[in-house]
């Protein structure tokens, strides 16, 4: 291809690209969505994980944080990053985050999405016209429709690692295209690499498609069947060796995937109602129950056309339909969900790899426009069109945009087509109706995202996140104002703007929300008594004084009413790194949190006290110790406990499965403090401990308890913490505690005086990958108190450090170096053949 002749094709790219951007921009002006409105684009997990890992990201490209890309100190109290920086951060567009303000990071984020879709139109358009020649102007704007399918509006957009995604579908399509033609093996097997670095998860389902599509050209050209089987050979050689390349993303998220806290389980709910998923293909609607197909009113007229057209080839027809058909079908069976899934059904939509048909489709309806349909064709299709409304008309996904977009969009579509195919010899009225047609796809693009996201936007689970705001820009001054790491952390507190509020605001707390959640640190933080979510692959911090000793959390946010939102509390902290005496490794059993918390403490500082019923429903003791709550009606006689405990400690409440409402009383009845609303389930949701008030004179409390449920409760859920020996717990850690803590990104030192000996604690959960030693001996896993790092110094030991290798970096990178010698070696064994002269190209 001369210069001259590729230029038109690069223009057309352009167009898409410029298309596709421009409606999304124009549907977000409309809507009032950030950057061009005050509505926040932070919704779901867009705000509760991809804004906060940018935030990180710019941190770490600033020097701006304590961690580096192999571990962040600030979330979890300490968790892996390379495995969130492979899954959630690799698209090439997230690194523009460097180049804007901190306070600013919502804007590159919404740059990923953007880019990320006028780089896959682009990307398709030059893909359409390797599967058959023709105007690259029509191929343009087909593409748009691919590049802000239904699948992008309502899935991709929340997630700017699966951008990528829509990216990956046209970069495999041209690779493979090269090995039908035997030309460019090196640069196919680095698009591969491209597609599946940049995110392996949509590579994987891209990668399935686009060999289908391999497969269906395979099957349909007339070449030697030799010349067919040694394409595929080629295929499946550059496949692997491009995955092997990127092996690191793989065997490191495999690794960190088995090592995490399990996901919910899930079960799919069964194949949607055919008129439901058919409604699918109809642009401007919203409903999550079946895949989101739909790539526009042009398209979908040329699929719908492309059967009737005698003068494509029988067989091309029946295997291209086909193909529509199967991989239709193979989104609402099980087994083929959890192929196109990683073998394993989603936590969440079972239909993310619907971006694979919105890209079939788009084939499809170019292999039709490619021909030049004739009028009666047409007709045919917008006749199929308009049966299919009447089929679907009852399905709730059909909307006003719906059917403005099938009766409006559709019929000037469909006139334009006619007129297009009419005077396609006439340059002049033929550029004019392709420039009518693409102001067409313009604004009915521009109109089905503005449809779909005012559909969202009514939802509560859609409500935006306050990332950045004038309250968490305070909330982040005043965490690092008193960030002591590593001696001691200041912790953001509970959550309150994100999931994700260590990366979001800084310091070092126990929130950590990812797919990633290490089994080890939600185990250990749940034993402490912190509270989780997602069934612990969503951890929280403590709201109680002893977990934040134990974790040496020094300053903390507690969020409360005032101009701020937050008040910063100080208060005495043991180091991070603190001394037991004797050997603290050996495994107990403890019976309740109370005595777990005062174990890793090192000292008793609770006094439990039995419970007696009182009012209301009488509960019931269980053979296990447990209560059973019979429940009470709302507005009733609330179920009630009395307890003693010495007077002027702190009560605090522990029942991580309770649902419901607790209030602590003195004996006359007055509140100790605000009712403590909980919604506990298990084992998807615990709640933390946290506390009720300061135990009266006398020493009687009544709790009582509101819940419209029958359910249990611990035999022991309250602990009334003497806080004079916890300060004197603190003190006696700080003083026996090293003379010197350091900490590099990924280590964590500290030096003992001369002679020490007992148990160095780090309070960092032991997830798989440390690696410690002391007294100069050889590193090697350490042992657990509670689940945090514990290293015995010896007889003699005076320094402790340890060190974090990520579990499967090492075997990744042998396979990337395995896979780079292939690439290598066949460019020095055949240069030419590999890296074709511009004149046979």
């Amino acid at each position: 291809m001369t210069p001259r002749s590729r230029r038109p094709q690069i223009l057309a790219a352009l167009l898409s690209a410029a298309i596709s951007m421009g409606a999304y921009c124009v549907a977000m002006v409309a809507r009032g969505t950030y950057p061009f409105g005050a509505r926040s684009r932070a919704v779901n997990d867009l705000g509760n994980q991809f804004v906060p890992f940018h935030a990180r990201l710019w941190d770490l490209l600033h020097g701006n944080t304590s961690g580096d890309l192999v571990f962040n100190w600030g979330s979890g109290f300490g968790s892996p990053f390379l495995v969130d920086f492979i899954t959630y951060l690799m698209n090439p567009f997230s690194w523009l985050v460097g180049l804007f303000p901190r306070d600013m990071v919502e804007l590159p984020v919404f740059f990923v999405t953007l880019f990320s879709v006028g780089l896959a139109a682009g990307l398709m358009t030059l893909f359409l016209g390797r599967l058959r020649p023709g105007s690259p102007w029509l191929r343009a704007l087909l593409a748009v429709g691919y590049a802000v399918s239904a699948w992008m509006i309502s899935d991709g957009f929340s997630d700017p690692m699966w951008m990528w995604g829509l990216v990956a579908f046209p970069l495999l399509g041209i690779a493979y295209d090269w090995c039908l033609k035997g030309r460019h093996w090196i640069l196919g097997t680095l698009f591969v690499f491209a597609a599946w670095a940049g995110n392996f998860y949509t590579a994987a389902m891209a990668t399935i498609g686009m060999f289908l599509v391999l497969v269906v050209r395979v099957l349909l050209d007339e070449s030697p069947a030799r010349r067919r089987s040694h394409a595929l050979l080629r295929a499946a050689a550059m496949t692997v060796t491009g995955v092997l390349l990127a092996a690191p993303s793989l065997t490191v998220g495999f690794k960190a995937s088995q090592s995490s806290q399990p996901a919910p389980a899930t079960a799919y709910a069964g194949a949607p109602d055919v008129r439901d998923y058919l409604a699918h293909l109809l642009p401007g609607g919203l409903n999550p129950a079946a895949p989101q197909i739909s790539v526009g009113l042009l398209p979908l007229l040329l699929v719908f056309a492309f059967p009737f057209m005698r003068r494509i080839p029988g067989n091309e027809r029946l295997i291209w339909c086909g193909l529509l058909v199967l991989v239709a079908l193979s989104y609402v069976w099980v087994p083929t969900i959890r192929l196109w899934h990683g073998l394993a059904l989603p936590n969440g939509s079972p239909y993310r790899a619907s971006v694979a048909l919105t890209a079939m489709l788009v084939m499809v309806a170019w292999l039709a426009l490619a021909r030049s349909p004739r009028p009666s064709e047409l007709l045919a299709g917008a006749g199929v069109t308009t049966v299919l409304l009447v089929v679907v008309s009852p399905s709730r996904y059909l909307t006003h945009g719906t059917w403005i977009l099938a009766v409006v969009g559709g019929t000037v579509t469909l006139g334009l087509l006619v007129l297009l195919h009419r005077y396609r010899a006439d340059r002049r009225i033929g550029i004019a109706v392709t420039g009518a047609l693409a102001t067409t796809v313009f604004l009915a693009t521009a109109y089905t995202v503005f449809s779909v996201t005012a559909i969202r936007d009514k939802n509560p689970w859609w409500r935006p996140k306050n990332t950045f705001s004038s309250r968490s820009l305070a909330a982040y001054d005043a965490v690092r104002a008193h960030d002591r790491w590593p001696t001691t952390r200041s912790d953001p507190g509970p959550h309150e703007f994100a999931d994700n509020d260590p990366l979001l605001i800084g310091g070092s707390g126990g929130s950590y929300y990812s797919s990633y959640v290490p089994a080890e640190t939600a185990a250990a933080l749940h034993a402490l008594g912190a509270g989780w979510y997602i069934q612990g692959r969503h951890t929280l911090s403590f709201n109680d004084p002893v977990g934040r000793a134990i974790m040496g959390v020094g300053s903390y946010l507690d969020w409360a009413r005032n101009k701020n939102g937050f008040t910063q509390h100080s208060s005495p902290a043991p180091p991070v790194v603190t001394l037991r005496p004797g050997d603290q490794t050996r495994h107990i059993e403890d019976a309740t949190v109370w005595a777990h918390q005062e174990r890793v403490l090192g000292a008793r500082v609770y006094q439990v006290p039995p419970l007696t019923p009182a009012d209301g429903p009488a509960p019931v003791g269980r053979r296990d110790g447990s209560w059973h709550l019979p429940g009470n009606a709302k507005g009733a006689e609330r179920t009630s406990f009395i307890a003693s405990c010495p007077s002027g400690s702190e009560a605090l409440w522990y029942a991580p499965w309770y649902r419901g409402q607790v209030r602590a009383a003195d004996s006359r009845g007055m509140a100790l403090g605000p009712d403590v609303e909980q919604a506990g389930r298990f084992n998807m949701t615990s709640n933390g401990i946290v506390p009720l008030g300061t135990v009266p004179a006398g020493g009687k409390l009544t709790v009582q308890l509101a819940t419209a449920q029958a359910q249990d409760i611990p035999n022991t859920p309250v602990g009334c913490l003497d806080r004079a020996k916890l300060d004197r717990a603190i003190g006696h850690l700080r003083a026996t505690g090293p003379t010197d803590i350091s900490a590099g990104g990924h280590s964590i030192a500290a030096t003992f005086p001369k002679g020490t000996t007992g148990t160095a604690v780090i309070s960092v959960p032991a997830v798989r990958g440390w690696q410690c030693s002391a007294g100069g001996k050889a590193a090697r896993r350490p042992a657990t108190l509670g689940g945090l790092i514990a290293v015995s110094l010896g007889g003699n030991g005076s320094r402790v450090s340890c060190s974090y290798r990520t579990p499967g970096l090492r075997s990744g990178l042998l396979m990337s170096a395995l896979a780079m010698a292939v690439l290598l070696a066949g460019r020095v064994r055949h240069p030419l053949h590999r890296f074709p002269t511009r004149r046979n190209r």
